[in-house]
């Protein structure tokens, strides 16, 4: 099942749309901002459900 979550990208700031499936259980994936371009760490966790965003370099 596709979901759209509203995020900010964590490099520029914007407000971006990503689309997520909820469906595949817990990933860890790496998405490019569509507005600065820079890679976004990705952490979905289904239950509950949570969505973490990250610079890629960032612990």
């Amino acid at each position: 099942m596709l979901d759209t979550v509203d995020a900010c990208c964590p490099y520029c700031g914007e407000p971006i749309t990503l689309i997520i499936d909820s469906s595949g259980g817990d990933q860890d994936y790496i998405e490019d901002c569509s507005v600065c371009c820079q890679p976004i760490q990705v952490h979905l966790r289904c239950d509950p459900v949570e969505i973490t965003l990250r610079h890629q370099n960032e612990t």
